[in-house]
């Protein structure tokens, strides 16, 4: 299963966009009018994390009537904030090298299809990204592997000439176990010791501090078209 080039998978909340915190405050108001306490560090040590286990962690249950509330009011709060996200530095240009390199890009995030379509008009890289990924494309997002599999088939590419990009330890161990090699980024607000523990191959500030160090780095080795 390969196509020849290699590919490189980006998580995009908190290692594209810089959403990560617009989530937090979002679930924070949402668990609040939902009559639940949950610290705001709490909340975001589960960004990243499947929707229903993020409810799980945090409240207990994913199917509770709190918790479907909350949940929708998510939602509802997150597509109001969506004019504070702002793309983070460097994240076009790293597409369009990684492009340039005649390498595939790969979209391999679980958001809901409604927050993917307003990361991908903020993105504005459709010309860019070959595949692309949602949580319509698996039934449990990570850190289970389904999603980064899905990718994978999608670009007809084999782990060993693939690497991912993201922010999480969620991120970073989906990968490893299908044999991904991750790189991660800070920008989501994780510790570069936490996502060197996970496995990460390398840890870097932002998607610009990738791309000064391209050359260094894990994706110069990928296979080219």
């Amino acid at each position: 299963m390969t196509s020849g080039a290699g590919a490189v998978l980006f998580d995009i909340d908190g290692t594209l966009v810089d959403s990560n915190y617009v989530h937090v405050d979002t679930w924070s108001r949402a668990f609040a009018d939902a009559g639940i306490t949950v610290p705001s560090w709490r909340i975001h040590r589960c960004i990243g994390m499947d929707g229903e286990k993020l409810l799980e962690e945090l409240v207990g249950s994913s199917d509770s009537a709190a918790a479907l509330e909350a949940k929708e009011l998510h939602s509802s709060y997150y597509a109001e904030a969506s004019k504070r996200l702002q793309i983070l530095p460097g994240s076009r240009e790293l597409l369009q090298r990684i492009e340039d390199l005649g390498l595939t890009v790969v979209l391999a995030t679980s958001a809901p299809e409604d927050e993917l379509a307003t990361l991908r008009d903020l993105l504005d890289v459709e010309e860019i990204v070959s595949v692309v990924t949602s949580s319509e494309d698996a039934e449990v997002a990570k850190p289970s592997p389904e999603i980064i599999g899905v990718a994978l088939e999608r670009a007809a590419v084999g782990a060993e000439d693939a690497v991912m990009i993201g922010d999480s330890v969620w991120d970073v161990e989906a990968s490893r176990r299908v044999g991904v090699r991750c790189i991660g980024v800070r920008s989501g607000g994780i510790s570069e010791a936490e996502l060197r523990e996970a496995g990460a191959v390398a840890v870097y500030d932002d998607p610009a501090a990738i791309i000064a160090d391209l050359e260094a780095g894990p994706i110069w080795s990928l296979p080219r078209a």
